[in-house]
């Protein structure tokens, strides 16, 4: 990666899919507005707004693995998700261990309310894209990237 690219995140979920963008440039990850699943079927005219407002050269999903390495239950939804992005935006998707991202997410969101940091309340679909940003630091500092 010689050159700055855009880089979108998903953290695949049944009922809502957390977004993040990022570069390649600063290596940071940011949380997006996270869209709506229904009955696992993904919102793909708000994904495809997202995709155009960005612009991003590569696309990144978190893979759900268990503690134990095998496969989460959402492993294989997961997988179709990422490939319908490949397929919907010829773009090369990239998928990510995301193993502990909701729980870093969580964390990192209840440590920002209690300094003062963040006001409102957390809500599932804050943690969903700010576990999308979690993913999405893991890939541009190299890390838990997958064949996929």
């Amino acid at each position: 990666m010689s050159k700055a690219e855009t880089v979108l995140a998903f953290d695949f979920g049944l009922k809502r899919i957390g977004i993040a963008s990022g570069d390649t440039l600063t290596r940071t990850a940011a949380p997006r507005a996270a869209v709506l699943a229904r009955a696992g079927a993904p919102d793909w005219k708000a994904i495809e707004r997202e995709v155009r407002a960005l612009g991003p050269a590569r696309l990144v999903v978190g893979a759900p693995y268990n503690t134990d390495g095998s496969e989460g239950a959402l492993g294989a939804a997961a997988r179709e998700f990422a490939a319908e992005l490949e397929r919907r935006f010829a773009l090369p998707v990239h998928l990510v261990d995301e193993r502990y991202s909701s729980l870093e997410a969580s964390s990192a969101l209840a440590a920002k309310r209690e300094r003062g940091e963040r006001t409102r309340r957390v809500r599932r679909a804050d943690i969903d894209s700010a576990a999308a940003a979690v993913i999405l630091a893991r890939y541009l500092a190299g890390e838990g990237a997958l064949r996929g």
